[in-house]
Formats: C-alpha cells, structure tokens, sequence
C-alpha cells in the first residue's frame, strides 16, 4: 500500500513500500490532492506487478509511457521503472535502429548508403532480425567479429565492418538508449590491403587504350591513369565547360568530397599524355554536348566488366581495383616530380590519405637506388684516386683562410697555389646564408 503525505509547504509526497520492503518516497512537489491519488494508485499498481513478476497492464503502462521525464525519473529513481533510456531499448529492435540511423542521414552517398546496408545486413545476419538493441553485450560483438573472421572475409572488409557497426552503436550511446558502446574494445584490422596494389605502368596503359574500341574509352582510361580521376563519379561528372585549353587547366568536379568545405571541385593540369585523347573526343563530340563522356555513361559495375574485356583484347593481365590502381599509379609517379602537397591537391586528396592507401613503391624505384648505389661507388673511388694528387705528395693538408678572404690554401704546399686556389671557390669558409 501506498499513502499521501502533506509537507507544511504545501509539497506532498507518496509513501510506499518496496518490493525490498524498504520504505520510499516520492516527492511529487505543489500539486491537487486529485492528481497525488491517481499517481499513488498508478505506484501501488506498478508495485504490485514487479511482486507478481508480470508487465503492468495496458493502462498503466500508457500512463508511464505518458509521463514526462521529471515524473519518469523519480519513478525511475525509487525502481518502479527502467531507466527511460534502457525502456526505449528495451523495445527497440537492432534492425530497426540501423533503419532510423541511415534514414536520418538523407544526404549519404550512394555508395556510402550501399556500405552501411551491407554492415547492416552482417549484424542481422548474426543477431537476427528481432534482437533487441539493449540485448547486445561487449562478448556477444566479439561473438560476431569472430564470426568475420572464420568466413574469411578479407581484413580490410572486416575492419571496416567493425568501424561501422560502432558508429551505429556509438549514435545509440549518444540517444541514451545504451549505457555502453559494445563494439568499443572490437578491434578494426587495418583497411590497407598492400596485396591488392599494383602499379599500372604507361606501357600497359597505352597497350589497353589501343585496345578500345571507339575515342570516349580511349578518354575513360587515359582520364583515370594520366588524369588522376576517380573513376565513374568524377569522368562521369567532367563538362566541356570544365576545360580551360588556353590555360591547360580542367576543373574537376568530386561527388566524393563535395560535402567536404572547398571539395566541390579540384583544379588537375591538362598534362601532356592526356591532352591528345581530350583533343580526340571534344573533335567528334555532338554539337551542343555537356559531358565530356556521353555515350557510355552506364554504372560502375558494367564500365569494370567492360575495361576488363578490353584489357584481355589487349593481352594486358587483369589487376585488382581496376581503375582505383590507374589513379594510384598516376599520383605516385606524380611525386617524383613535384612536391606532395602540389600532387595531392591535383589528385583531390590528403597527404596521409595518399601515403596510406595510394603512394607504391615501384620497380623503378629500386633500380633508381641501385643505379645511385653505383654512381656513388664510382664517385667515392674517383674522390680517393684525386686525394694523393691533390696532397702534393701526401702531405698533410692543413687548411687556413687566405688574406683578403680570396679563398683556400694549402699551408705548406709546395706545389703551384695558383692552381690549387682555382679549385676551391673564392667564397670563404663561412656557410652559406642568405639573408
């Protein structure tokens, strides 16, 4: 049983006794004596049913659910109710939060939204369509990674599995629905898979383009590997209009970071070995034609089947990531020649995004470095071969600086200074500042 108790304020409170047989209040504050008894009746009513074990009826439970959340939480504070977070958990689906999370991002991406609908479909695959949010522990998303695991998903697939079923979590965290983030300690394996690299040599390209069977291909394939493009959205985006010829600039446009402040567009150098194949395709383009490629505009899975039947015409070996290797390629070779934040904003994106999971160590790299080896052998033994010479005779070289600052001599040499003053500059042995 419950009762009412009057403060001498005027502030009333319900007295009841809890199923621990502890004795507890509820401030209700200034209120009518009315509305005390029907809050007294709906806590005597509550009481009863965590007795017996059973959810309160219909009733009242449409009077808790009504309440707002000062009155929820006092009820909630003397354990006639679940914390409202755990509640609305309590009876929220796993698949039907996922549902509300990617219906509130209306702007994603298409292919983000096709990423996060894949994680969804593993997490529903394992937990199942009716496994309730606040049902899911810290063990049971060990449970599920492990599951990754043993169907041998590639670990870059796994990792970012990992990392979007904790955003999902961490979204229900921040709600309040969970206490706890159960995928925070599931550790997300590296999403750089050095196996699926390749470096796409100009050879190979021009082999392919050679291949293709009519200009706007020829254009798909040099855009990507000298171009630097990503490969459908921002070909498939470039406008005749993007073109500056006269100063051999193309403004590409970038889906991909267009969310992203300044990454609408990007401005890439009409480099040489792509300038040919534009000039081709803006010779044969229609009269009045906005898009630079117009007459294969189709989806991305059937532009890679297609490159991959014009590679084997051209007995070119087919390599993973089709055309994201052509751009990695171009981006590498691009910064043997100028500096990375000049080729990154080219490529349209971040130097630590580019070291990660663009830039490739290539076969000319090592023959670059075994070449210099050998120039820098050659040189040392020439230096060696010059030193006696250079000694007069062996002597020891002393080194002092010559009056009026007309630069170095030898102390003590006995051969011609004049020559040996012509061979060190007349600078001093100061460094060299600017100022």
């Amino acid at each position: 049983m419950a009762s009412i108790v009057r403060d001498p304020d005027g502030r009333k409170r319900i007295l009841f006794t809890a199923p621990d047989g502890k004795r507890k209040p509820i401030r209700l504050g200034k209120m009518s004596m009315k509305d005390a008894e029907t809050i007294k009746t709906k806590v005597e009513a509550l009481v009863a049913s965590l007795l017996s074990g059973r959810s309160p009826d219909d009733e009242v439970s449409l009077w808790v659910g009504q309440r707002d959340s000062v009155m929820y939480d006092k009820l909630a504070a003397v354990g006639l109710v679940p914390p409202r977070a755990k509640a609305e958990a309590e009876s929220t689906t796993l698949a039907a939060f996922i549902d509300q999370y990617i219906a509130s991002r209306p702007n994603m991406k298409p292919n983000t939204l096709k990423n996060y609908k894949a994680t969804k479909r593993s997490l529903i695959d394992f937990f199942g369509e009716n496994r309730m949010l606040a049902h899911i522990t810290p063990g049971d998303a060990d449970d599920w990674h492990a599951e990754q695991v043993g169907k041998k998903l590639a670990p870059a697939t796994i990792g970012r599995n990992v990392k979007r079923a904790r955003q999902f979590f961490r979204a229900a965290v921040r709600k309040k629905l969970l206490v706890e983030n159960p995928f925070t300690d599931v550790k997300a394996a590296p999403q750089v898979n050095k196996s699926r690299e390749f470096f796409v040599t100009k050879e190979a390209a021009e082999k392919i383009i050679a291949a293709c069977p009519d200009t706007e291909w020829r254009l798909i394939v040099a855009l990507a590997r000298y171009g630097g493009l990503r490969t459908p959205s921002e070909t498939f985006a470039l406008r005749w209009g993007d073109v500056d010829w006269e100063r051999g600039r193309i403004r590409v446009r970038s889906p991909k970071t267009a969310h992203h402040p300044g990454g609408d567009s990007r401005l890439v150098p009409l480099f040489p070995e792509l300038r040919p194949y534009l000039e081709a395709a803006f010779d044969k383009a229609e009269p009045g034609t906005v898009h630079v490629i117009a007459k294969h505009r189709s989806g991305s899975a059937n532009l890679r089947t297609q490159l991959e039947r014009i590679m084997e015409r051209a007995g070119v070996a087919k390599w993973p990531r089709l055309f994201q290797n052509m751009r990695a390629s171009r981006e590498t070779e691009l910064t043997q020649h100028h500096p990375l934040h000049v080729v990154v904003a080219w490529i349209g994106n971040s130097a630590a995004i580019a070291t990660r999971h663009y830039l490739q160590v290539t076969d000319a790299d090592y023959d670059k470095a075994n070449l210099g080896g050998a120039e820098s052998g050659a040189l040392g033994a020439q230096n060696q071969a010059q030193q006696p010479a250079a000694g007069c005779g062996g002597e020891p070289q002393e080194t002092t600086q010559a009056p009026d600052n007309q630069g170095l001599v030898l102390s003590g040499a006995t051969c011609s200074d004049t020559a040996l003053q012509g061979v060190v500059p007349p600078r001093g042995v100061e460094p060299l500042f600017s100022d």
